[in-house]
């Protein structure tokens, strides 16, 4: 009669017992030591390996040592928790004054499937020999695991302060003073401006400057995701959500930014599907994954930006209102390069300087004339477009001063005659000054900048050439007398006597 023929007789239930009872004996002549606790945590019988480990735990008499509770004579033992929670702990090292073993814990169960207590195994009594390529390869790993959390950390704070933000004209000392009142809130910020007037620059500044400062800033640019990856790139994917999703789950922007800040990038580009969605996050601070079937609680402040007039876009249903009421809390307009031509000369410089790092090349200076060139530009693209200008005449040429010769080649646009320095009439009255011509219509920046050149010009020839005197004239600081010499040079001689 065969093995098998003998097992056939039986029933299930008795091939499970006699397997169990095998698997057991099996166990017990492996492991270097075995114990059974009930569900109280109480011993009930150890085999006679374990008994080798009784003198290092303080137990002479094995009588001693069943009938205790597990955790009174093994200190760090997980046998309870195993029996309450009903989990294993298949591979763990625990450590006492007996020394430190390679344990694994397995919950019994009863016929109706109720845990009755649990089945402790000492795999090895020296892992740190035993297994010391293993051990070694472990401490490797999550030594390199730590050091990328840390560097992940690291990349995710911010990299610009309030004084990072270049400038000393009056707009950009009144925008630095509203971004560090705001700073200290927690409100939703909207940053409102043209393209490249440095909405990014000042959102970090502002979460630098913020008790969140410790926490990370996640950044997301609307305008450059699929509207298809949008919602998963916010509340993010549980497992197996959709096909490709993969078997593990990936969080969000929201949960990776909380307790820190989200800066959302031309929100203005939101489909307004998503616009909804975006909407009850901000107002219940939760989020839910795709594919899961619970909530999870973040805690964000949102800074969002864009360039877009939202307004319009709510008159035109193109951007739901209810969603801009709860954004612009408090609204903060970045004004652009042409109003705060004061800065240019300052934004130049530091802009060449971190060219001259990123690249490697010598640092390049601006002449006086080349400012004054730059200054004449009306730059749509504000700051973005000035460092573009900037790095394409450093790349051209060795020479370390650039001159206007090396800006004529980049510059998108020559300063039409419009806006080009005049000659400063004698006699001049800007009461009665007419800038253009009979139809001619030009930008009012233009026209601000040829009153302003005109003006000053006046003073200077009605001080014959004396600074102080017309700064006080045009009741300005000498400070900002010479900051607009240095946009209009041609003026610096206005009112002196011939040599």
């Amino acid at each position: 009669m065969t093995q098998l023929s003998r097992l056939l007789p039986l029933d299930s239930h008795s091939v499970l017992k006699l397997a169990a009872k095998s698997m057991f004996e099996v166990f017990e002549q492996l492991a270097m030591g075995m114990m059974v606790v009930d569900r109280d945590h109480r011993i009930v019988w150890i085999s006679e390996g374990y008994k080798r480990f009784l003198p290092a735990l303080g137990i002479s008499d094995p009588e001693d040592f069943i009938g205790r509770a597990v955790e009174e004579v093994v200190p760090n033992t997980l046998m309870g928790s195993v029996v309450d929670s009903g989990r294993a702990v298949l591979v763990d090292l625990l450590t006492n004054q007996a020394g430190t073993f390679l344990v694994s814990r397995l919950p019994l169960h009863d016929d109706a499937g109720q845990v009755i207590g649990a089945i402790g195994m000492v795999l090895l009594d020296h892992p740190g020999t035993n297994m010391q390529p293993l051990m070694t390869k472990f401490t490797r790993l999550q030594r390199e695991l730590d050091d990328a959390r840390r560097q992940l950390a690291v990349q995710r704070r911010s990299r610009y302060t309030i004084a990072s933000f270049i400038g000393t004209s009056p707009a950009a000392v009144g925008l630095k003073s509203m971004a560090l009142r705001v700073a200290g809130t927690e409100s939703t910020v909207l940053l409102l401006g043209e393209t490249g007037t440095g909405k990014e620059v000042l959102a970090q500044a502002i979460h630098a400057a913020s008790p969140r400062s410790g926490g990370p800033f996640i950044g997301i640019n609307i305008a450059a995701v699929p509207e298809s990856l949008l919602e998963a790139e916010f509340f993010g994917v549980a497992p197996g959500a959709f096909t490709g999703a993969g078997t593990k789950a990936r969080d969000g922007k929201f949960k990776l930014a909380s307790g820190g800040t989200l800066f959302l990038d031309e929100v203005g580009d939101m489909p307004l599907p998503l616009q909804a969605k975006l909407l009850r996050v901000l107002q219940e601070q939760e989020v839910e994954p795709l594919g899961a079937n619970e909530v999870v609680r973040v805690d964000v402040r949102v800074i969002a930006a864009t360039s877009r007039d939202l307004p319009a876009m709510v008159a035109a249903g193109e951007f739901r209102a209810d969603l801009f009421y709860r954004l612009n809390v408090l609204p903060i307009r970045l004004p652009a390069l042409r109003e705060r031509l004061s800065d240019l000369g300052a934004l130049a410089d530091a802009l060449l300087a971190d060219i001259a790092r990123c690249s490697g090349m010598p640092q390049r200076m601006l002449t006086p004339d080349a400012l004054a060139l730059l200054a004449g530009q009306r730059w749509p693209g504000n700051v973005r477009e000035l460092r573009n200008v900037l790095e394409q005449a450093s790349v051209m040429t060795d020479d370390l001063q650039l001159t206007p010769a090396h800006l004529a080649g980049v510059l998108p646009g020559r300063a039409s005659p419009a806006n080009a320095p005049r000659a400063v009439g004698d006699g001049f009255d800007p009461a009665t000054w007419v800038p253009q011509a009979a139809g001619e219509i030009r930008p009012l920046p233009d026209l601000m900048a040829d009153l302003e050149r005109h003006a000053i010009g006046a003073a200077l020839r009605a001080t014959a050439g004396n600074r102080v005197a017309a700064a006080k004239l045009l009741r300005i600081s000498r400070a900002t007398l010479y900051e607009k010499l240095v946009l209009y040079p041609e003026l610096r001689t206005a009112g002196t006597l011939p040599r």
